[in-house]
């Protein structure tokens, strides 16, 4: 039987990516899945791929009034909710002006990238936990980072944000037992996983080709993930094979944080 059968799922940022990859992994295992995305246009086409198990959303996560949309959509349509994955996020390299070192940041992109990833993360535990409720066995996976547990000197935003995601995890995680919620939670800190957010600093042709050997070389396993690896891990903590699993933090990195790299230069 699938790993997910009979499960509605919900991932924000969906339409590339790591998102994307979590999308199509939960649709083989058997969910019913609402991709979410700002960008319409390739969440939809990534929905005509997966069938008529998936739907898509229109859901910017720093907006309260999207997830008080997706939140009405969902208990129309389906009652309940027993799957969300956080996994929008931003680096504000792209997004905004900057800087973002400590000494320099420009207090507007600090706070761009904080409302994507932190505000939207806290978001969305709180509206999926009003959804979730309903739901026998129920869990919250919420994509952090490398960065989340080690500093980033040229992009302090993006890593205190993906800090704060993995500790308000832990809230949420206790908050739910406590109040006897059918519902888990834990977060998933991938490192060094090639996806289109490492475009901007990889750069193209023999120069991206350079950029990536010169990563593999500081990782233990000698290569750069790719979307699915942490699709896998995704998978396990949202499936009932982990119903004994709350409040951790799942490194997805080739070693890395085992301590070859003690200060990584991006996420």
């Amino acid at each position: 039987m699938p790993r997910l059968n009979n499960k509605i799922a919900l991932i924000t940022g969906a339409a590339r990516g790591i998102g994307a990859a979590v999308a199509t992994c939960f649709i083989e295992q058997g969910a019913t899945v609402i991709i979410t995305d700002k960008n319409a246009e390739e969440a939809q086409k990534l929905c005509d791929t997966l069938g008529d198990r998936a739907y898509f959303h229109l859901l910017d996560v720093s907006e309260e009034s999207h997830w008080q949309a997706v939140e009405a959509f969902v208990q129309t349509e389906f009652g309940r909710l027993d799957i969300l994955v956080n996994n929008a996020g931003i680096t504000g390299f792209l997004e905004t002006v900057g800087p973002h070192d400590p000494e320099h940041l420009d207090l507007a992109s600090w706070h761009t990238v904080q409302r994507t990833n932190s505000d939207g993360v806290a978001l969305g535990c709180k509206y999926g936990i009003r959804l979730m409720k309903a739901s026998q066995a129920a869990s919250i996976v919420n994509i952090s980072s490398r960065s989340g547990l080690v500093g980033i000197p040229a992009a302090a935003a993006y890593a205190a944000s993906k800090a704060a995601v993995r500790n308000h995890s832990k809230s949420v995680a206790l908050y739910c037992a406590q109040q006897g919620y059918p519902i888990r939670c834990n977060s998933v800190h991938p490192g060094a996983i090639l996806t289109p957010m490492w475009d901007a600093m990889l750069g193209e042709g023999e120069a991206r080709e350079a950029a990536i050997a010169g990563i593999a070389a500081d990782i233990p396993v000698g290569h750069m993930g790719n979307a699915m690896d942490v699709a896998y891990a995704v998978l396990y903590l949202a499936s009932d094979e982990s119903a004994y699993v709350t409040g951790i933090e799942l490194n997805i990195d080739g070693g890395i944080l085992a301590g070859s790299s003690a200060a990584p230069k991006s996420s």
